[in-house]
């Protein structure tokens, strides 16, 4: 191929210096053939037209390029790219069954190739590969920009999170409600993506709020879908259906993989998460976790936001206007009646849970909400656990077996009840490990009189500290009264606080 100053070279000579094409070839050292067609495209372009000087001038200036549109490619037959093909879905296919690090490169494909006698560059292989993947993705997705009203609707959906509670790296479920209009947000943490979560978290969003949106939008979830009906129609569960006969919303469900149709609340779920669990994620229990996240959350409903210059709070004042009070609060919890074993304690999704021991044998009602279990017999409440998601867990209280303790007091020592307790366990290894009838004793009088176990704590290190060796049960029983944590009374006047000094002077003369 001639440069663009060679050609320019063939038209002046030719036009301007009346030279011969025989002589242009000879002084330029190029075929016939070229020079003609150089100059016959530029003596076109003359008769056209008389006033076409920025053509010709635009055509001088063009670099001379080959009309490749009808050439085939010489090296890259149809046979080398069947081979190229076979090897790309050799990597597809290990891409699939998880060998994403198992992949061949251009240029193993390139050796391959070689290796089989095919003479092709590697720079045409890597152009085919290329131009196979270009082809392979899919036109980008236009978005059409959306303006809603005031009060009319509302987004939910679900994130993943890994926090450390309680020094144990867990998952948990971040339910988060974005509003469409205002972007006010609210965001709860479960243990599990469950119906029962699903529920807890609407019914605490319009609790919280104090009023309903006419339309809640979801995606595909399981909790919200039950089955699809068809190509496009979705019917949704038992649990949905229960929140909309209450709170008397409507909902729509978004397209499959179509998360876009909520987009408000899919940035939100990221926005939530990157804003108030990325610096902090230890804390002690789920409790103090959403704690956290509330004041966090409510910090960024409280920031302005740029296109309105209001805040979320302000914003969401606006559209209570249209939206409907909430009416009473939604009672959502599942029912089980189970029975009491040898342990007096019931099973429930593979955890064992305790009861009163004096229960062994008799049906008791499970009233399970996703964070906690509630037991009742004979519609009496008889005992409340945290809800455990492991597997095979035992959750017992030492309160609900003093009674057995006090006929076998020896099996307190290896009991599992006491090994929970942490620091009951520790005050017994220290003090009453030769007095278990004592120790029993002093703990049924802390669960008769409501004596927490650090007000029990903090009366053992006033014993300690005032020279006694070895707190008795009489002892501290003497010291903590009848004053438990539930009836704990503040002494202010001066009388009372003598005469709370003489009773501990009492107690200390009985050491």
């Amino acid at each position: 191929m001639i440069s663009m100053y060679t050609k320019q070279e063939i038209i002046l000579q030719f036009y301007r210096e009346g030279k011969s094409q025989r002589s242009i070839c000879k002084a330029l050292g190029i075929s016939r053939k070229t020079v003609q067609k150089y100059i016959s495209d530029y003596g076109a372009g003359i008769d056209s037209s008389v006033e076409n000087t920025a053509s010709l001038n635009e055509y001088l200036v063009k670099t001379p390029a080959y009309n490749a549109e009808n050439r085939g490619k010489r090296r890259l037959t149809n046979e080398i790219q069947q081979v190229i093909d076979d090897l790309l879905l050799v990597n597809e296919n290990n891409r699939q069954q998880g060998l994403g690090k198992q992949l061949l490169k251009k240029c193993d494909i390139f050796e391959q190739l070689q290796s089989q006698g095919f003479s092709i560059g590697y720079t045409s292989v890597c152009n085919y590969i290329k131009d196979k993947k270009q082809a392979a993705v899919k036109p980008k997705e236009a978005y059409i920009r959306q303006q809603y009203t005031p009060g009319i609707v509302c987004e939910f959906d679900w994130a993943e999170v890994k926090l450390r509670i309680n020094g144990e790296l867990c998952r948990y479920q971040l339910a988060v409600f974005t509003s469409a209009y205002s972007n006010y947000r609210y965001a709860r943490l479960f243990s599990r993506q469950d119906t029962l979560s699903f529920m807890e978290a609407h019914i605490a969003f319009f609790d919280l709020l104090g009023y309903v949106y006419p339309e809640l939008v979801y995606d595909n979830m399981r909790v919200a879908v039950a089955r699809f009906v068809g190509k496009h129609e979705k019917q949704p569960t038992d649990a949905l259906l229960q929140l909309r006969g209450h709170y008397g919303f409507t909902h729509r469900f978004c397209n499959v993989r179509r998360g876009n149709e909520k987009g408000h609340v899919e940035r939100s779920v990221e926005y939530v998460r990157r804003k108030s669990l990325s610096l902090k994620s230890t804390f002690d229990d789920l409790d103090q976790a959403n704690a956290w996240l509330y004041r966090r959350v409510d910090q960024l409903n409280s920031c302005i936001q740029q296109l309105s210059g209001k805040t979320a709070i302000e914003l969401l004042d606006e559209e209570k206007r249209f939206l409907r009070p909430s009416p009473l609060k939604l009672t959502c919890a599942e029912q089980a009646q189970l029975r009491v074993d040898k342990y007096s304690t019931v099973s429930f999704r593979t955890n064992r849970y305790s009861v009163p021991d004096h229960l062994v044998g008799e049906f008791v009602d499970v009233r399970i909400m996703s964070q906690e279990l509630f037991f009742y017999y004979k519609n009496t409440k008889v005992a409340i656990h945290s809800r455990s998601y492991g597997k095979h867990d035992w959750l017992v209280s030492i309160d609900h077996y003093l009674d057995t303790f006090k006929k076998k007091p020896g099996a307190l020592a290896g009991s599992l009840a006491l090994a929970s307790c942490g620091y009951l366990k520790s005050l017994y290894e220290e003090y009453f490990h030769d007095q278990p009838k004592d120790f029993i004793h002093l703990l049924s009088f802390c669960k008769e009189n409501k004596v927490s176990e650090a007000v029990l704590e903090e009366n053992v290190q006033r014993l300690v500290r005032s020279g006694v060796r070895k707190p008795e049960a009489e002892k501290l029983m003497a010291l903590l009264g009848n004053k438990g944590e539930g009836n704990a009374t503040v002494y202010s006047s001066s009388i009372s606080e003598a005469a709370r000094n003489q009773l501990l002077q009492i107690s200390y003369l009985l050491i």
